[in-house]
């Protein structure tokens, strides 16, 4: 997991985390006024337990924070993510 980066896939509403040119994890996101909504994370199989999730979840909110968005929590994924790193929440 050493080289994941994430790619703002904004045709279809999704961040991607890909590692080895491979998409590894999605977080789904619709944009409403000022803020991203995030619907859906999901990292793909056989990548479970590696902490593609997490950085997935960090790189997406760095963005939106990046963007001056704020941050809606639709998914249950993101929300536990946000519960568990208060540092987000002017952006809520």
């Amino acid at each position: 997991m050493s080289g994941a980066t994430l790619r703002n896939n904004s045709a279809q509403q999704r961040y991607e985390l890909v590692d080895n040119d491979q998409v590894v994890g999605v977080a789904e996101y619709e944009v409403d006024g000022d803020a991203v909504v995030f619907r859906h994370t999901e990292v793909g199989e056989g990548h479970e337990g590696k902490g593609y999730g997490s950085t997935l979840a960090k790189l997406a909110l760095d963005d939106v924070v990046a963007a001056d968005r704020k941050i809606v929590a639709r998914c249950e994924f993101i929300a536990a993510y946000l519960k568990r790193h208060p540092e987000y929440a002017q952006s809520k």
